[in-house]
């Protein structure tokens, strides 16, 4: 009798995310025989590939009981399995390997406000936006026409599903992602002052992403990656700090190229020193190294971010790309060998929110092309040229992931702006 409580709850929770998967996809999918299991499969109509075992239409969905979760994967959730599988005709993107950037971190909702120059209070409305720098430098890639994959962790939620059904629909690979049953999706509230900049006020205490577990990391996708971009915020706890580490450590060992934004957030951060402790702390490990010129002065206790000297103190030996983001006066690069200023593309912001994470989408979707670009000036200024179009064009419209441009909408503002 203890366990009928529990069992009613998980079978309503079944029937209702069946019934919601089934009206989601009844317009493309084909019930049959799973070869795998001999449960009720899917097959896509448009895909002619072989009926696979798909966890979210078997009748044993979400139940650690289900034949395959235990024949093959232990007693792990399913959901794990799910998040981690690809199967064929499922939506997972063909990944080009060869340029491959996959991106760590965070993956969550944005909520922000319908009109600038407001408190949080005081806005009308609130615009749902799917955000999280690492997520939206993995979607800024794909629409610009890279390859990408994201890592992380988003609660077993509506809002889960939904941040990974965008990350799907815009070419991102998720074989790395997982969904956490006891944790949820984070959210950010968002204030826009007059001028488009940007406050935060985070709920994730905590929240699924702070939970990603070293054991939970998809470690083939990261050493088949190109780069590997991540960012600070999942160095604050663990035991997604440790999980970080390890990933970083993996791409090393396999000759991946680290790039590394630290996207301060200091609300989110026990104090201001933990969080120049933390966000210093892995940087010597880093290959390229994006900044903003307010993270300048932080991490140099109040030095003046447009001094080339105080810059230069974050140069690390090993460093092989340092990019400095100016805002509207768009950006300084430093090399080993040289360096200077690219210009900006001017134009009317209405939510800064993914500016950075547009410029650096640009710079790395790129770099995984040709990392030779770093060693030649004028080559390197072209590329940064057209990160800074990503960057400007991302700020004309509000939330972060639906601002970034296509590489046909970025060719066509920097015919329009620069040349």
């Amino acid at each position: 009798m203890e366990q009928f409580p529990s069992t009613i709850v998980s079978c309503i929770r079944l029937e209702l995310r069946k019934l919601i998967l089934t009206v989601k996809h009844c317009s493309n999918v084909l019930m049959s025989t799973c070869s795998d299991c001999g449960q009720p499969g899917k097959n896509t109509m448009l895909s002619n590939q072989p009926s696979r075992c798909d966890p979210r239409t078997h009748s044993e969905a979400f139940d650690p009981m289900c034949p395959i979760n235990n024949k093959a994967y232990g007693s792990r959730p399913i959901y794990k399995y799910l998040a981690r599988k690809a199967f064929p005709g499922d939506g997972l993107p063909e990944t080009d390997q060869s340029s491959l950037v996959v991106c760590f971190g965070e993956l969550l909702i944005d909520f922000v406000p319908t009109v600038n120059g407001v408190s949080l209070a005081e806005a009308p409305a609130f615009k749902k936006a799917p955000g999280g720098a690492p997520a939206n430098v993995a979607v800024g890639i794909a629409r610009l026409g890279g390859s990408s994959a994201f890592i992380g962790k988003v609660g077993e939620d509506e809002f889960g599903y939904m941040l990974a059904d965008i990350l799907k629909e815009n070419n991102v690979n998720t074989e790395g992602m997982c969904f956490d049953p006891g944790a949820r999706t984070a959210l950010a509230f968002v204030t826009l002052r007059s001028e488009g900049e940007r406050e935060f006020m985070f709920y994730r205490n905590p929240s699924a992403d702070m939970l990603l577990e070293e054991s939970e990391l998809d470690l083939d996708l990261i050493r088949k990656a190109k780069i590997f971009h991540y960012g600070s915020i999942s160095l604050i706890t663990e035991p997604c700090k440790s999980a970080h580490i390890a990933a970083a450590k993996a791409a090393k060992e396999a000759g991946v190229v680290i790039s590394y934004d630290p996207n301060l957030r200091l609300p989110l951060w026990p104090s201001a020193d933990s969080a120049r402790e933390g966000i210093l702390s892995i940087w010597e490990t880093a290959d390229i190294i994006k900044i903003s010129e307010e993270e300048i002065s932080f991490l140099t206790q109040g030095e003046d971010p447009y001094d080339e000297n105080v810059v230069r103190k974050l140069y690390h030996p090993n460093l092989k790309l340092l990019l400095v983001t100016d805002g509207p006066d768009g950006c300084r690069y430093y090399t080993k060998d040289f360096g200077g200023r690219v210009e900006g593309v001017k134009v009317d912001a209405v939510d800064t929110t993914g500016a950075g994470d547009a410029f650096v989408a640009g710079v790395l979707s790129q770099l995984a092309v040709d990392l030779s670009l770093i060693q030649k000036e004028d080559k390197l200024r072209d590329a940064l040229k057209f990160a800074n179009a990503c960057g400007a064009l991302t700020v004309t419209e509000r939330g972060a992931i639906p601002a970034l441009p296509t590489r046909e909408a970025v060719v066509n503002a920097i015919l329009k702006y620069v040349a």
